[in-house]
Order: C-alpha cells, then sequence, then structure tokens
C-alpha cells in the first residue's frame, strides 16, 4: 500500500516550512538593517550634529541611464535633502556624479528632482564629471573649500556603506575634511528592506577590502 501524508500533517508541515521561510527572511532582513545602522555611525568626525554650524551636505549619484531619476536616485536626494539639520546655521547641497551610464550627468539628475520634484530652494552646486566614489570625493572638494568656513561640517550621503567608503576616501584625501564629518540621514529602520540585504552584503565585503588594502600601506581602491 502507497504511504500517504495524513491532511493534518501535510498542513502541519506546510506551516513549519513557511514559518521557517518566514524566519530565515526576517533573520536576513534584521542583519540588513544593522549592517546598515552601524555602517551609518562609522568613519565620521568628533562633531556630532550641524546645531548653530554651516552644514554642507554631499549626495553621490548612482548610475543613471535617463534624465528620469531611478530609485536609488530618488532615494538619495530624499535622503540628502532630511540630512539637513534644522538647528543649521546654513546649509548647502553638493550633489555628485558624472554620465556614467547615460548622457545626462548624474549630479544634474539628482539636483533636477530635488528641485523640481521635492521643492529644495536652497544654495547647490554639482559636480558632473566623476565616474568612481574616489573621483566623486576628489572632486567635491574644490567645491567644499570654496565654501567652507570655520566651522563648517559635512554630511556624506548615499546607502549607508556607500557613504561609509566616501567617508573612508575624504579622510584619507583630507584629514582636515574628515575631521568635519557628521552623519547623514541615509539610514531610517524599515526603508528599501529588499535593496538593504544585498547592499550590506556587497558594501562590507567592499570595505573589507579598502581596509585590507589600506594596512598593506598602498593606495586605497580607487572606486
Amino acid at each position: 500500500m502507497p504511504f500517504s501524508v495524513p491532511t493534518g500533517g501535510r498542513v502541519r508541515c506546510g506551516l513549519v516550512l513557511g514559518g521557517l521561510v518566514a524566519g530565515g527572511l526576517a533573520a536576513v532582513a534584521a542583519c540588513g538593517e544593522i549592517a546598515h545602522l552601524r555602517s551609518s555611525r562609522r568613519r565620521l568626525g568628533a562633531a556630532r550634529t550641524a546645531a548653530g554650524r554651516d552644514q554642507i551636505i554631499v549626495v553621490l549619484g548612482y548610475r543613471n541611464p535617463g534624465p528620469r531619476a531611478n530609485g536609488l536616485n530618488r532615494f538619495r536626494a530624499r535622503a540628502g535633502l532630511r540630512s539637513i539639520d534644522p538647528a543649521a546655521r546654513s546649509a548647502l547641497m553638493i550633489f555628485c556624479g558624472g554620465p556614467v551610464a547615460g548622457p545626462v550627468p548624474e549630479a544634474g539628475v539628482l539636483e533636477r528632482f530635488a528641485c523640481q520634484e521635492l521643492g529644495y530652494t536652497g544654495p547647490a552646486l554639482v559636480e558632473t564629471e566623476s565616474a568612481t566614489t574616489w573621483e566623486n570625493i576628489a572632486n567635491a572638494i574644490p567645491l567644499i573649500d570654496e565654501v567652507l568656513k570655520t566651522d563648517s561640517v559635512i554630511s556624506i550621503v548615499s546607502n549607508s556603506h556607500h557613504a561609509e567608503k566616501a567617508r573612508d576616501h575624504l579622510w584619507q584625501l583630507r584629514p582636515d575634511l574628515g575631521r568635519r564629518l557628521i552623519r547623514g540621514a541615509d539610514y531610517r529602520f524599515g526603508e528599501l528592506p529588499l535593496v538593504k540585504p544585498i547592499a550590506a552584503a556587497r558594501g562590507l565585503l567592499a570595505l573589507r577590502r579598502l581596509d585590507r588594502e589600506t594596512a598593506d600601506g598602498g593606495s586605497p581602491g580607487r572606486q
């Protein structure tokens, strides 16, 4: 006689399997959240807030094939604007990114989305030549120097691990500016739940490689 699982047993097996899958997905999501939170708090300077200071916010673009902001660039523009400290004396945005994946520079895509669709009306500068994270920071430094004041602070905004990598580059290139770094608002609990685990895995690998290159005494990866 062929063996068959009773209906009640099949239901219980399905529930157990469903619970295991749900638990696994929850664990992955939790790991992504923790990794992004920790990354958002690393490689900063001594200051904690922009209260009473002039704030410079550097927003890094992502590959954009056309003139319309893609999902990650929309996220980064929003994160850049919410990084403005309402207690800051002034705030200035620097949008970074060249025409990496299409004919339109990422910086222009970010600025247009921030101004036309998010309603930003404050001062902004654009850096439209860079193709890598290293170039983002290297090319943003002259713009930062143009507006830098004695007590200015700097926030770098992107996905959390990418922003941490960019902060490392600023420390490497200009430690005096690295000491001015404060947190941006690119981490928010529950945001981009499908992106965070993947971005965390890729970001952590990139940061480990960066730290290894620095510890070996070589130049950090210019990516």
